[in-house]
């Protein structure tokens, strides 16, 4: 019998895996694929952004005049771009593979269903089904694209975050319908490549949960790059033939392209393994109820990553498992919260943020003030040409405690997490003069941090 099972290879899985290897657990890892990594190396995360690395470094050449005059003989396929994605994804697998030999971690592949609570099953293809026993579980399954019934994803030209990537030739026109992380990212990917592209949106605004500022920023910018938006609309039938794809839309709206993108949601991927008998909580989207510790209805299964919904992250992911195994393990550890956990979103240019919105702290009736500094003033920002983008902090105006970090622009996953630091500080720790008082490289992209805290405590002090 086993200390721990594991049930996926993504994210979650490997965190879990490797903290109860770690701690001493004798711990076995399935996995319905081969080679491990999940939906998030194979499928998800990896290729995407390893695309859009691709399509970054394309459009860097094409913006270089140096090469201006040998653009008419330069061209790229979306199978081209993908070449490098497959290396990264490669790479990637064998790192995990080593992960798990090196830490004597059990992997079997197969699909897993529960027989009872201590015991799962293991079938693949080509062996007799196999029996396993854990004295504790982690179920770390991910996620998949939301598929409606009405919709025919056999057809060569409708597809899903699934199977976008496989695509053998690049549309000329193509219409995304879902406007949430997964569709912004993909319509600037897909802009910048050269296709005309069909932003349908079911919300009045592109991704809610984000500052207000940062929205329109990215609105105008997707719009500038010559994506159409459409906002409040609502599928109603879709018609496909040979050569293209005809999306109608409630409001009598009927839009043709080469293919169509259904980017509209996702469900977690809790079925068909026998979770039903064991009465975990699971609502209609497949997603696992779970308390703060990621431990579901039953005393030793627990649950973790995009299994569980909100905020389905991978990063979020990994820290998810092991936040489970330390406590299965009793370790005395305050709850990971998703308040806590940053945002980052791929678009061009991308989106990172943490903590409050304006929008937030305003209903709360908190006292705040606003730091803004300007990629087009930064001395870096101009020497790359990289110029389009800000760092926005929220601040108490009493207190001076960091609220909330939003950044738009090149590289805004990687600086925010210099504000992260600082706000994760104890006390008065957290505190906007911090930046004020550093002295930053220059020029660097980090000096946006001083430039906005004086622009904010300058507000203050008029």
């Amino acid at each position: 019998m086993y200390d721990l099972v594991v049930l996926g290879s993504g994210p979650g899985g490997e965190g879990a895996a490797m903290k109860g290897a770690k701690s001493g657990l004798k711990v076995a890892l399935v996995d319905s694929r081969k080679d491990p990594g999940g939906n998030c190396t194979h499928q998800g995360t990896i290729p995407s952004k390893a695309l859009r690395q691709s399509m970054h470094n394309y459009v860097e050449f094409r913006r270089n005049p140096l090469f201006r005059n040998h653009l008419d003989q330069f061209t790229l396929e979306l199978p081209d771009l993908l070449s490098s994605a497959r290396a990264v994804i490669r790479s990637q697998s064998e790192i995990r593979k080593d992960f798990y030999d090196r830490n004597d971690v059990h992997r079997l592949t197969g699909r897993a269903s529960f027989l009872d609570q201590n015991t799962v099953e293991v079938e693949s293809e080509g062996r007799a089904p196999r029996k396993i026993q854990g004295k504790a579980f982690v179920i770390a399954t991910g996620s998949r694209p939301y598929r409606p019934d009405n919709l025919d994803f056999s057809h060569p030209l409708v597809r899903d975050s699934d199977t976008i990537l496989e695509m053998e030739r690049t549309p000329r026109t193509i219409t995304i319908y879902g406007a949430g992380v997964i569709g912004c990212e993909y319509a600037s990917i897909f802009r910048n490549m050269g296709m005309k592209v069909n932003l349908v949106n079911t919300r009045d605004k592109l991704l809610s949960f984000l500052d207000d500022e940062i929205i329109d920023a990215l609105s105008y910018h997707l719009r500038q790059q010559g994506v159409l938006i459409r906002h409040n609309e609502e599928f109603e039938s879709l018609s496909a033939n040979q050569d293209s794809v005809d999306l109608k839309l409630k409001s009598g709206k009927e839009i043709r392209s080469d293919v169509l993108f259904w980017a509209n949601g996702r469900s977690g991927n809790s079925g068909h393994m026998g979770l039903e008998a064991l009465d975990l909580d699971i609502d209609h989207r497949g997603y696992i109820k779970t308390n703060e510790f990621y431990l579901t209805a039953m005393p030793h299964i627990y649950a973790v990553g995009d299994v569980v919904g909100f905020p389905s992250l991978a990063s979020a992911s990994y820290d998810q498992g092991r936040a489970a195994v330390s406590h299965l393990l009793g370790e005395d550890l305050p709850p990971l919260l998703p308040e806590n956990i940053p945002t980052g979103i791929y678009t061009s240019p991308e989106i990172s943020s943490l903590g409050k919105t304006e929008r937030e702290l305003t209903e709360d009736r908190i006292p705040y003030e606003v730091g803004h500094a300007f990629f087009k003033s930064l001395a870096r920002a101009q020497i790359t040409g990289y110029d389009v983008g800000m760092l926005k902090i929220l601040f108490h105006r009493e207190s001076m405690e960091i609220l909330g970090i939003h950044c738009f622009g090149y590289q805004a996953a990687e600086i925010l997490h210099i504000g992260q630091a600082i706000m994760a500080q104890p006390g008065k720790g957290n505190d906007v003069r911090y930046f004020v008082h550093t002295t930053f490289n220059y020029p660097t992209m980090a000096e946006a941090y001083r430039v906005a805290a004086l622009n904010g405590l300058n507000r203050i002090q008029d």
